[in-house]
């Protein structure tokens, strides 16, 4: 099954304004931030080296806004242009939903304005209500590809699908250990706050905690390579989503430990503060084998299997290739014609009518996207300078959000 051509284009408009969303909040913040230097500073979890305006966004939001771009661009003459809409749709409403409780609420009063706040809660309802129409687009337009003229999907190759299921499944592993491991290092005060946002872990504006981030990109790497590894049409979008978001939020681990110094004195920290260090230059590996095995053109689902062939020769339609004995398996003609049979040519149709006609100071960061701020009843200051277990410096109990540092670790 493919899409039709005006489901492509209701598919592209609608990813083309998520991104045009999505690009507005990180443009907001460079003016906030007077640069990308800060800004990137925030998002992979450097401490002090920020000015006093506060970011709306986590390195989440980058991720999100070449997904959505990659797909206005590609949906239009894509092979797996449904797959590629729903994953984008998906991912958003994921990523997004938390934004319906957490921009309004009581806690984030004094750290952004009003207005922000305001227009942070228009911004999710509107993204969330197109997300929500990419997946019913996708759902509505799909039509196979004989009747629309376009190229059938495609299905990874056997040695992209071991791969992306290895660098996937392995990276979602990781993720998800790193999760289990910060429930014996957090206070037990931290959750549910962790997950659902409050007052000791609440995110940037429009980003969802780091909790309920690092556990949505686990589950999404998870699916994609189990999906690939079974050879499915939807494993290649949804394994390049993730591998993006891995290569990113590994990525800013590794920039993290390079801007501190932390690789030179690496014999000297202590074992989880190396596993840290070692699971962002994983991540970050995992995330380009991931990204170089699903990115590859796959092959068409008619060499899939039974059912899956279009056109001249496929069960069940059409005619027998030349020189083919007897009847075409199902619907057909026999080919080549009987001795007296009538049918000596392929029939014709009229004209016109419907038929085909030719954080804390003990432990590393907790893995995933963000650090639970600390400041005045939210638990003791992190000490700076102490490697991967390092947060932000606060005070007075307004500091930034958590940024968009990479799991595990941040």
């Amino acid at each position: 099954m493919t899409l039709t051509r005006g489901a492509r284009i209701t598919g592209t408009v609608l990813s083309a304004v998520l991104a045009l969303i999505t690009a507005g909040w990180i443009v907001r913040d460079l003016r906030a931030l007077e640069g990308p230097g800060p800004l990137w500073d925030i998002w992979s979890g450097v401490p002090g080296r920020f000015p006093g305006a506060l970011p709306a966004t986590t390195g989440t939001t980058l991720v999100l806004l070449l997904v959505q771009a990659v797909t206005a661009f590609a949906v239009r003459r894509s092979p797996v242009a449904a797959a590629a809409l729903v994953t984008t749709g998906v991912t958003t409403l994921l990523l997004r939903l938390p934004g319906l409780w957490t921009t309004e609420a009581s806690w984030t009063d004094g750290r952004y304005p009003d207005e922000l706040r305001s227009r942070a809660l228009i911004s999710t309802v509107v993204t969330l209500a197109a997300a929500l129409a990419l997946v019913v687009t996708a759902a509505a337009g799909r039509r196979p590809a004989r009747d629309v003229g376009l190229p059938a999907p495609t299905r990874p190759t056997t040695g992209a699908s071991v791969v992306a299921f290895l660098a996937l499944g392995a990276s979602a592993a990781v993720l998800i250990a790193w999760e289990i491991r910060q429930i014996f290092v957090f206070p037990d005060a931290l959750y549910p706050d962790w997950y659902l946002g409050g007052r000791m872990a609440g995110p940037a504006l429009v980003d969802a905690p780091g909790g309920w981030t690092t556990v949505t990109i686990a589950l999404l790497a998870l699916f994609a390579g189990v999906s690939a590894l079974a050879h499915a049409v939807h494993s290649r979008p949804f394994g390049m989503a993730a591998a993006v978001f891995l290569l990113l939020s590994g990525g800013l681990g590794v920039a993290r430990a390079v801007r501190l110094d932390l690789f030179e004195g690496f014999s000297d920290q202590g074992v989880e503060e190396q596993l840290a260090m070692l699971s962002w230059v994983f991540l970050t590996l995992a995330g380009i084998a991931a990204l170089s095995a699903t990115v590859r053109r796959g092959r068409p689902a008619a060499e899939d299997g039974a059912g899956a062939g279009w056109g001249p020769g496929a069960p069940g339609y059409g005619y027998p290739p030349a020189g083919a004995p007897g009847r075409a398996p199902g619907y057909g003609y026999p080919y080549p014609p009987a001795a007296g049979s009538p049918y000596t040519s392929a029939p014709s149709y009229p004209s016109g009518s419907a038929y085909p006609s030719g954080s804390y100071p003990s432990a590393p960061s907790a893995p995933g996207y963000g650090y639970p701020p600390v400041g005045p009843g939210s638990g003791p200051e992190p000490a700076e300078g102490s490697g991967p277990g390092d947060g932000y410096p606060r005070g007075g109990g307004s500091g930034p959000p958590p940024p968009s540092s990479p799991p595990p670790g941040r």
